[in-house]
């Protein structure tokens, strides 16, 4: 299994929270990244937000002492991830954008170039009908913050190929990461528990059977979430969770999954979590 950091040239689509994250990451451990997005603004603002990332990451002792940064390059245009040797996809939690990424990224890159999607509740399988080459994809379920979370959960779809699963397998323990594979299925493992939880969460709000501070108070305190799955939901993106949300009701017909009215209405008012500045929490005025 290939582990050496400098065998690795990454391209991430999508500048978001998990762009960026991911991009922090890769940077922070000495591998190379072109960050693409479509739009200017939003890649000025990713190059402000990865080198604050860096510097918590750094001040958290998360990032290798032993080796330089990764050089970071940032893009208008899809046409420079032709030269990676891994193309990640980061971006929103819908179809229609996944496809067009991942259909443009499979056209441009070499055959044995790994694709990973960094899906939330998309199936690989799907995914895999939208790429030229199926076997070369493989969905990573980068946790937030990806810098500071070591476990990353791995989806091989059906068609997934032993040669990706090294590949990725290297990269991610070049990146420092621990990966549990798990079989392919509609929201895998981490988000059909947590998804409908924080769901659930919103609802009891909703209903005025305790408040936003109660719910997390108690999933804290008597079950041990970290943070509480309302707070939780603010780290995600209130927009990315109704995404994934709408994703798993529509495939899995699941009613625990059907957007509860308070997400949808917050989603509305554009209070989208932490990234917003207010959420469930209020959490200040955001630095652009």
């Amino acid at each position: 299994m290939v582990t050496n950091h400098t065998e690795h040239r990454l391209a991430i689509v999508g500048a978001g929270v998990m762009g960026t994250n991911i991009t922090t990451l890769a940077v922070g451990f000495g591998v190379p990244v072109v960050l693409v997005d479509l739009n200017e603004e939003v890649l000025s603002r990713a190059r402000k937000t990865i080198t604050q990332k860096l510097r918590h990451a750094q001040l958290m002792g998360a990032l290798p002492q032993d080796r330089p940064q990764g050089e970071l390059v940032t893009s208008l245009s899809m046409t420079d991830v032709a030269d990676a040797t891994t193309v990640i996809e980061a971006v929103v939690e819908i179809p229609e954008a996944k496809a067009k990424v991942l259909a443009e990224a499979s056209a441009l890159v070499r055959p044995g170039t790994t694709l990973i999607s960094n899906t939330s509740c998309i199936s690989v399988d799907e995914m895999a009908a939208w790429v030229e080459r199926g076997d070369e994809l493989v969905g990573v379920h980068f946790m937030n913050p990806s810098y500071m979370i070591k476990m990353v959960e791995v989806i091989r779809g059906s068609g997934t190929s032993d040669a990706t699963m090294e590949s990725v397998n290297g990269l991610l323990a070049a990146l420092g990461r621990e990966a549990l594979v798990i079989k392919d299925s509609t929201g895998f493992v981490i988000n059909r528990l947590l998804h409908p939880l924080i769901n659930t969460a919103a609802m009891l709000v909703q209903e005025g059977v305790a408040s936003v501070e109660v719910v997390d108070g108690l999933l804290e305190g008597c079950l041990g979430h970290s943070t509480g799955p309302l707070r939780t939901g603010d780290l995600i993106g209130l927009d990315n969770l109704v995404d994934s949300l709408n994703v798993l009701y529509e495939r899995r017909h699941d009613e625990s999954c059907r957007p509860c009215e308070l997400l949808l209405s917050k989603v509305r008012e554009g209070d989208l979590g932490r990234k917003t500045g207010r959420g469930f929490y209020d959490y200040g005025k955001v630095a652009t």
